[in-house]
């Protein structure tokens, strides 16, 4: 799914800040002089042990990171981002969870925290913890979480730390209702000119969330995106605009290009792709998309 990808982009850049985020303490616990690492490898081996064939998209990241105290050299950062679910799979996320800690545990014999990400409409519905009971054996795992939709548009605006700035962007993108784009433009915008303005944190952590919230927030009209863009040349007086959004705009061009493929013609998967020049996963997760968000849904 593209927004995992997004996702997966985002938080190597912002990975202390969501750690501030969640924990107040963050800076007395952990040690940021300390680089931390994203352990890719050691995670695609749990993740083809886990592998159930449910359905489920997850994002998954496995960090080591470091503590200030002696008692342990470094910890392990579980963190999950899940979106939107399926019914029939909302049940699986905790014990998907649960396992995730007991390979990371048995696997590193270091301590394991763990945050899940809820980006979607139904993050209420999604537990925060994993219960076992059966025949007098009990067993409870909770885990961090982190729901989007919690966070009051105010108390993100507010806030000076970078990742609170990229959940206010994955609340925008939750909008539905009539004249979505011109709501959607609107919170776009204010962010961009925000960050851009105030300058709140260094470059490469800014042109990351611009990114992010860039090709997260997507418009439904191609004509918004000129707007958008003429918009941004005046807020940055064409400096630096193009350096920013050029991969946006190819992408989302690219984005539109297949939708309309898929909607107004008859062409195969594979000749779409072929025709947008572009991949037949990056065309299958654009009729996904349209698939779990239909044009109806963004009317009342």
């Amino acid at each position: 799914h593209y927004k995992d990808v997004l996702w997966k982009g985002v938080l190597p850049w912002v990975f202390d800040d969501l750690l501030r985020f969640v924990f107040p303490d963050a800076d007395e616990v952990f040690d940021f002089d300390k680089k931390y690492v994203f352990l890719d490898k050691e995670l695609e081996a749990i993740e083809r042990e886990q592998s159930t064939g449910t359905g489920v998209r997850i994002v998954d990241s496995l960090v080591q990171v470091f503590r200030k105290d002696g008692r342990e050299e470094w910890v392990l950062i579980h963190l999950e981002i899940q979106g939107n679910t399926r019914l029939q799979d909302r049940p699986l996320f905790p014990e998907r969870m649960f396992r995730y800690f007991y390979r990371c545990f048995n696997g590193h014999e270091r301590p394991v925290i763990a945050i899940a990400i809820f980006s979607g409409h139904d993050g209420m519905l999604l537990d925060s913890c994993y219960s076992y009971d059966y025949m007098g054996t009990q067993l409870q795992y909770s885990y961090n979480v982190l729901r989007i939709l919690d966070y009051k548009e105010e108390e993100l605006i507010n806030s000076n730390n970078p990742f609170a700035w990229v959940v206010l962007a994955a609340k925008y993108a939750l909008l539905r209702g009539a004249n979505l784009d011109q709501r959607l433009l609107a919170g776009k915008l204010f962010i961009f000119r925000k960050l851009y303005e105030n300058g709140v944190f260094e470059k490469k952590k800014l042109q990351s969330v611009f990114k992010f919230l860039d090709q997260y927030i997507r418009f439904q009209n191609s004509e918004t995106i000129v707007i958008f863009k003429n918009e941004i040349d005046q807020i940055t007086h064409k400096e630096n605009a193009m350096d920013i959004f050029k991969e946006v705009a190819i992408e989302q061009t690219k984005y539109y290009f297949v939708k309309n493929l898929l909607t107004k013609t008859e062409f195969s998967i594979e000749e779409i792709a072929s025709l947008a020049d572009t991949s037949v996963d990056f065309v299958k997760e654009v009729q996904q998309e349209m698939q779990e968000f239909p044009e109806d849904l963004n009317e009342e």
